[in-house]
């Protein structure tokens, strides 16, 4: 039986990161453009609900390759965009610094 050691299954999880990677990246992106409108004062209703789908998706993802901590990140992203529009902007650095560790792990696991 197959261990998560095992190299045979290490290689096909590398390439279905390769494969997805740019999927992530994109849904990355989508976090910090929604923080970045946030913190304008111009986040849409659509760029909201479209974060905080994102966000769970990441959530998801992230946690099947290992990157538990950015599932962690991801949750809270998520929570905080299905949040009122008063607590988003109150938390508004905290979903860029969100972003921003996500995209640090992701390029870390490159």
């Amino acid at each position: 039986m197959s261990g998560p050691q095992d190299p045979v299954v290490a290689e096909a999880m590398n390439r279905l990161w390769q494969k997805y990677l740019p999927q992530i990246e994109e849904r990355v992106a989508t976090l910090q453009r929604a923080a970045d409108s946030l913190a304008s004062g111009d986040l849409s209703p659509i760029e909201q609900k479209k974060a905080a789908s994102d966000a769970h998706k990441l959530a998801g993802v992230l946690g099947t390759f290992g990157l538990t901590d950015g599932t962690d990140l991801a949750r809270e992203a998520e929570g905080l965009y299905e949040g009122s529009e008063e607590e988003m902007r109150r938390l508004a650095a905290r979903l860029a610094t969100i972003a921003e560790g996500l995209q640090a792990m992701i390029a870390n696991r490159k």
